[in-house]
């Protein structure tokens, strides 16, 4: 954790001083802000806003019980490096930290909290978290209610609803840069720049590259290599080699 607080802080720092170099100007606001970080993983939390365990990250495929239960359970792939997959093998373990959950969110959407105070996810890293409902633009209902009565002996506090972000869509507000948040960039920027959703790589690279559209992709080359292809239907069936992400956004 240490490492993502000054690694964000040093990264805008440099940028700060590009721009004081390169036109002499003092970056001090901007017009909007969004942070993309590395998708999936587990960074879980409690009432006080305490990390409950180490981060473990979409590299962390620890969770091969988990991600096949839930699986067949929702009839639906969920890979190893899903978040929901990392909370329920949690749970399979008997880890004790899980009773104390209360938030659930990825890299991107960590620091976005910390910089806004909002609890928020686009849609796209969302669906990276827990499977989405591509017409609602939200959290599978069927789903959530599934995993919940799959749990349900364990008597936790807390639902799957209840301790993941809130979804959001491109172009919704989420939120704006807090003085806390200005502080935790070491005051280089002035409080009430508005944010858009927090998002993950894949989308970002789809964005980039305007592969947005039925019939269109592109390849993604960096720590892992992927594929990101535009449908123009949904699969027939479940595919243990592919992930569904919804890509249709509200109007």
């Amino acid at each position: 954790m240490d490492a993502i607080h000054i690694g964000i802080r040093s990264c805008f720092a440099e940028l700060a001083k590009d721009v004081q170099t390169k036109f002499g100007i003092k970056l001090t606001t901007v017009g909007a802000m969004g942070i993309s970080g590395m998708m999936h993983g587990y960074l879980p939390f409690d009432r006080d806003g305490n990390q409950l365990a180490e981060f473990r990250t979409w590299r962390n495929t620890i969770t091969g019980q988990a991600a096949e239960i839930l699986s067949k359970e929702f009839g639906f792939n969920i890979p190893q490096r899903w978040s929901i997959a990392h909370l329920y093998q949690a749970i399979l373990n008997e880890e004790s930290h899980v009773a104390e959950l209360t938030y659930l969110t990825t890299l991107a959407g960590y620091i976005h909290w910390q910089l806004t105070g909002k609890k928020v996810m686009g849609v796209g890293e969302a669906s990276g978290m827990f499977p989405i409902d591509s017409e609602a633009l939200d959290y599978d209902a069927a789903m959530l209610e599934k995993f919940d009565a799959l749990i349900a002996k364990y008597g936790f506090a807390w639902t799957a609803r209840s301790v993941l972000p809130k979804v959001l869509t491109a172009g919704q507000a989420a939120g704006a840069l807090t003085q806390a948040g200005s502080t935790f960039l070491d005051g280089l920027l002035s409080a009430g720049i508005p944010f858009c959703p927090p998002e993950g790589d894949a989308g970002t690279g789809m964005t980039a590259t305007n592969a947005v559209a039925p019939r269109t992709g592109n390849v993604s080359a960096g720590t892992s290599i992927f594929a990101m292809v535009v449908l123009e239907k949904p699969l027939s069936k479940v595919y243990q080699e592919i992930d569904s992400v919804p890509l249709t956004q509200r109007p």
